[in-house]
């Protein structure tokens, strides 16, 4: 395997393959899996998705081609929003390319059952990795972080602020598929935290779940008639890998000699 980050596409191979930052299973596939996936899918993020998909749902290199053209991770991502009701235009531009769906915590490696409260404390013992996953500007500010509203304590799984857009980023992590019913919880503590945490200057809190997955058309509706900003991303672990490869990444010279063995 190896890391990437999304790169120039003028660069060579060999170099958007060795400078990255999300696992690229590469070893594991065969090479005409690789060769397809690298000609066709510049965006490293969605590249990591089909390979998952090749080795986990066994699909062949006809197969692929067809998913690739038929945009299946588009389809499987696509962050569900309201950003354009309920912010003005430029602000729900920036913040829509703030979030991103979905999220890789491929940091995270279960090899039994989990929960949410699971993910949160693996996020925060490896909240450098976090932060680099959730994007440019983001500051950690809690995990379970109390709020007390007329009396009552509640506790915000994840509590963010990110410092471009000067705005909070409320996180409740789910660890099933969407239910609109999380959308009304959600919506109650970015009111609260625009109310009691914001300062002359913030502006208005954004709202981020994250589920195992999500039916598109449920998450529109739940967010139909919300005032709050919200978005709904999925999220994948490294769990989804399967154990006979997990951490065995080739070195660039491997993947170079492979590279020059198959042109």
């Amino acid at each position: 395997m190896v890391k990437c980050t999304g790169l120039p596409i003028a660069q060579p191979l060999v170099s958007q393959l060795g400078q990255c930052n999300v696992i690229l299973p590469i070893r594991h596939l065969p090479w005409a899996h690789n060769l397809i996936l690298l000609q066709q899918v510049k965006d490293i993020r969605a590249r990591y998705w089909y390979m998952i998909q090749c080795i986990t749902s066994h699909w062949s290199k006809r197969y692929l081609q067809e998913a690739i053209r038929l945009d299946d991770y588009g389809k499987h991502g696509a962050l569900a929003n309201n950003f354009a009701d309920t912010l003005p235009a430029p602000e729900a531009d920036d913040v829509k390319l703030m979030l991103k769906d979905p999220y890789i915590f491929d940091m995270l490696t279960f090899t039994g059952q989990y929960n949410e409260r699971d993910v949160e404390i693996g996020l925060v013992m490896h909240v450098e990795k976090f932060l680099v996953e959730m994007g440019a500007g983001f500051a950690f500010m809690g995990r379970q972080y109390h709020i007390e509203v007329s009396g009552d304590d509640y506790y915000i799984d994840i509590l963010m602020y990110n410092v471009f857009l000067h705005r909070y980023l409320v996180i409740e992590l789910k660890d099933t598929e969407f239910m609109p019913e999380y959308i009304g919880k959600l919506n109650f503590y970015c009111s609260a935290v625009d109310d009691i945490l914001c300062r002359e200057g913030d502006n208005r809190t954004i709202g981020l779940l994250l589920c195992k997955t999500k039916d598109r058309i449920k998450a529109e509706y739940a967010l139909r008639d919300i005032q709050k900003p919200i978005g709904i991303s999925d999220y994948e672990l490294g769990q989804a890998l399967p154990k006979n490869f997990r951490g065995s990444l080739p070195t660039i010279e491997e993947i170079e000699q492979e590279l020059e063995a198959n042109i």
